[in-house]
C-alpha cells in the first residue's frame, strides 16, 4: 500500500517519534532516510512511503496519534 504523508498539524510535533514511525511502517526505509523524510514532512512537503499491507490498521492510527494528514494512494 502506497501513502503520501501531506502534513503534520501537531504544535509541536515530536520528530523522533515520526522518524521511528516511519521506519517501523514502511518497507525499505531505514532510520537516516526516515529522519530526512520526517525533515520534510514538516517543513511542509508530502513524502509517498510505501508499506506492507499487513498490519494497516494499527499504522494507520499511529500515524493520526502523531498529528500527521495522510492519503492512500493504492
Amino acid at each position: 500500500m502506497k501513502l503520501n504523508l501531506l502534513s503534520c498539524h501537531a504544535q509541536r510535533p515530536d520528530r523522533r517519534a515520526i522518524a521511528n514511525c516511519i521506519a517501523e511502517i514502511s518497507t525499505n526505509i531505514d532510520e537516516s532516510l526516515s529522519n530526512e523524510l520526517t525533515d520534510l514532512l514538516l517543513e511542509g512537503d508530502a513524502v509517498d512511503i510505501e508499506m506492507e499491507d499487513k498490519n494497516t490498521g494499527s499504522a494507520l492510527r499511529a500515524l493520526r496519534k502523531l498529528s500527521i494528514d495522510y492519503e492512500i494512494i493504492e
